[in-house]
């Protein structure tokens, strides 16, 4: 055509030098649409999904998770910069992956707002929670009793004795309630379509041991932290928002003998004699969620049991996926 000969003409009088600049160009502009349109060729772009409370305890190892899964471009949400610091330290990610922000300010008038880097997010996974501390009036008390529990045979340290406090500005009702609100908020402003939280088993029951912390012998204090929780799970499945709700029970570290992840609702795994279950399982049943639970609405206890040697372990998708065949999910009006 005439477009194309007046192309071949001008090619025709390029120098050598202006040749090469242009054939770099191309390449350059070749790589870039073939990295903009990997779906075009069959190959899905990651999945960026944020999560907060990524320095806590069963948050880093969501992030970890994340971050070594190359299905997903994690940024993991903490508090402080010396939070920050240390994620990036464990976990050898780069800086852009970490963002600082007190989600618990986020649309207060003390807060700024949405932080940058979240564009294009698909989905949170909340682990945020209020963390109780020893307080150290209650263990001075419970050491001076060492030598009258002695002289009267009971056991020389009762850990009934400890009490556990919430620090200022850090009770159930600001971060599991407010909190939670807040970064469910940040979900729809940001456009995502998928909700996973990191919640406790109890919640059913008032008066569950977990509930009294952070109370006085009078029942007084920032304590109730299932019931904050529990509202605010009702707040997201009032939504219109896709969502998965990990009710876990005790958790602890990773079991050194294989086993099975169990199921179930409404508090009924608290019948168990055994009702933990390991900070990686959840881990791993946040992942499924992001999988095999996308798309759903879903809420469910867990814990881990010991298996037989030699049986076959499902696999956390595994697993998820067969409880979702069941129809199942937690009862909100309990």
């Amino acid at each position: 055509t005439k477009r194309s000969d007046c192309f071949v003409l001008t090619i025709g009088k390029m120098t050598p030098s202006r040749m090469r600049s242009a054939v770099i160009a191309a390449i350059y502009l070749l790589f870039f649409v073939l990295l903009h349109s990997s779906s075009a060729f069959g190959v899905n772009a990651p999945m960026k999904v944020i999560v907060t409370g990524a320095a806590g305890r069963t948050g880093k190892l969501v992030f970890s998770c994340l971050i070594e899964d190359p299905r997903f471009q994690a940024v993991g949400l903490v508090r402080t910069e010396k939070s920050a610091k240390k994620l990036v330290k464990t976990t050898k990610c780069g800086l852009d992956h970490v963002i600082v922000s007190d989600v618990t300010e986020l649309f207060t008038e003390n807060g700024n707002g949405i932080p940058k880097g979240l564009d294009g997010a698909e989905a949170i996974v909340i682990c945020t929670s209020a963390v109780p501390a020893i307080s150290k009036r209650s263990v001075v008390k419970a050491m001076l009793k060492i030598p009258f529990n002695v002289v009267r045979g009971k056991k020389a340290f009762n850990f009934r004795d400890l009490r556990f406090l919430y620090k200022p500005g850090q009770y159930p009702e600001k971060v599991d309630f407010e909190g939670q609100i807040a970064q469910i908020d940040l979900a729809k402003k940001l456009g995502m379509r998928q909700v996973v939280i990191v919640s406790s088993m109890g919640g059913t029951d008032p008066s569950n041991f977990l509930n009294s912390i952070g109370k006085d012998k009078d029942g007084n204090g920032n304590g109730d932290i299932l019931l904050w929780k529990r509202k605010a799970e009702k707040y997201l499945i009032e939504s219109d928002l896709e969502y998965t709700i990990i009710h876990p029970g005790g958790l602890r570290k990773e079991a050194t003998a294989p086993e099975e992840l169990v199921l179930d609702i409404d508090d009924k795994l608290l019948k168990n004699e055994k009702r933990s279950i390991s900070r990686e399982d959840v881990a791993q049943l946040c992942l499924a969620a992001l999988t095999v639970g996308r798309g759903k609405r879903v809420s469910f206890d867990c814990i881990a049991r010991e298996v037989e040697e030699g049986k076959t372990v499902k696999s956390a998708e595994e697993a998820l996926a067969e409880f979702l065949e069941t129809g199942k999910t937690a009862d909100y009006s309990l």
